[in-house]
């Protein structure tokens, strides 16, 4: 069966899917659309009206030029998205909204009700969110919360699912101790041979490319189209390289999510992440399951992923310019064995990478001549902090076997920073002469 008439009688919450909705170019999405659209508190059609300062950051689509939607266009118009509904003396940032009640004498019908609904301050960065992936986007207070929305929101019993061997192995312990129980099956595929195999069957393909740590890539179009076909739909986990890196939306993605915790908020203080959509049964579903486990992210939380994403762009334009010159010269080093980074010409993903990717990424894997090796390397650089994360101001690096990662014991994950360049290669250079 097509994909269209398989997915139909599997919506979640009622409703048919729209084809159009799904491969909605961006060109094509409206901003204000898309921020009013995104709201995710999952109210359905009661929120007929809300106060002025829900709608204060939303973009004035009168106030946007008609640009190409490049990653150069979409930094450019993110920080003046809210300009056209600032009245004059309006603070320009989004107030931090501390309020787990609002005023509510009589018909609460179309007003703000309860602070697991909604909230002024995550609704700012959701428009931000939304503007980046040309979707309504729905935030969480972690990538796992919204994974865990997207297999909880979408997911019943004698469904199968699709996921990566090498991804990130919290997914899989998800999938294994709570999916299971439930009835949800899944099977492990290792992300290069993704386009092989099939997917008769699955109701899910959750693909994770560049893969993290290990950084295989998988087609995503390829993919997209084949689980289409076979009637699944296509979640993918875009955490290593963010809207300005890789769109997996208009490569044929149903869903994209993402830990925001990484480069967006890039400053290493907040917890969260993000679903977006361009199918509005995906997003109810999610918003749904928001409103009603209480999966919902905090207003301060939500205020510093809004200030992180206005620097996103300059900051991960830094990183990977960094890492496309790190990367070679870590080649090229003795006391490195081998490099995976998909800017490098004989990256296995290279040729892909230059097609589905507009960035090479900031992420590098470089193997040591053993455990005590790498972790002498990541102690003895002065520029490197120690941490299990990704995607900060500060270069970060670990040794990832010790997760139970399927690396070799010196595989190190190096995330490279915001420190001028040249600088940071000396540390490095030195720290490995010296492990």
């Amino acid at each position: 069966m097509g994909v269209n008439g398989n997915r139909a009688s599997r919506l979640p919450f009622g409703g048919s899917e729209s084809h159009a909705a799904r491969s909605m170019p961006l060109s094509s999405i409206n901003a204000n659309e898309v921020f009013n659209r995104g709201l995710g508190g999952g109210l359905g059609p009661c929120r007929t009206r809300l106060p002025r300062l829900a709608f204060r950051f939303a973009p004035d689509p009168a106030r946007e030029p008609a640009m190409p939607d490049s990653p150069a266009s979409l930094a450019a118009r993110l920080p003046h998205l809210g300009r056209g509904k600032l009245a004059k003396g309006d603070a320009v940032p989004p107030p931090v909204v501390l309020a787990s009640v609002f005023n509510l004498p009589g018909d609460p019908a179309g007003f703000r009700q309860y602070g697991r609904f909604d909230n002024p301050t995550w609704e700012a960065v959701e428009a931000l969110l939304g503007h980046l992936e040309g979707a309504p986007s729905v935030a969480f207070p972690s990538g796992m919360a919204a994974i865990s929305a997207v297999f909880f929101g979408l997911l019943r019993g004698g469904d199968r699912v699709l996921l990566p061997a090498d991804g990130y192995y919290t997914t899989r312990l998800l999938a294994e101790r709570f999916l299971k129980p439930l009835g949800i099956t899944f099977d492990q595929r290792p992300t290069s041979l993704f386009p092989t195999g099939g997917f008769e069957g699955y109701r899910l393909v959750f693909v994770e490319t560049p893969a993290n740590p290990g950084l295989e890539l998988c087609d995503l179009e390829t993919v997209a189209a084949a689980a289409h076909d076979a009637g699944a739909l296509v979640v993918a986990d875009n955490t290593t390289m963010t809207p300005y890196g890789q769109r997996p939306l208009d490569l044929g993605a149903d869903i994209v999510v993402a830990a925001d915790t990484k480069a967006p908020n890039g400053h290493s203080d907040a917890l969260f992440g993000h679903v977006a959509s361009r199918r509005p049964d995906l997003v109810q579903a999610v918003s749904d399951w928001r409103r009603l486990s209480g999966s919902i992210p905090g207003p301060f939380e939500s205020w510093l992923v809004h200030r992180g994403l206005e620097s996103l762009e300059v900051r991960f334009d830094r990183m990977c310019s960094s890492a496309e010159i790190i990367a070679p010269r870590l080649q090229l080093h003795p006391n490195v064995e081998s490099v995976r980074f998909p800017g490098l010409p004989d990256d296995s993903g290279h040729a892909l990478a230059r097609r589905q990717m507009q960035r090479f990424g900031f992420l590098i894997g470089m193997t040591l001549a053993s455990a005590e090796v790498a972790e002498r390397f990541i102690e003895a650089c002065t520029l490197i902090q120690p941490a299990t994360s990704f995607g900060g101001v500060h270069t970060s690096a670990e040794r990832r076997a010790r997760w139970g990662d399927a690396v070799q014991p010196g595989f190190v994950r190096l995330s490279v920073g915001c420190e001028p360049v040249e600088e940071l290669w000396s540390a490095l250079e030195l720290a490995l002469g010296a492990a």
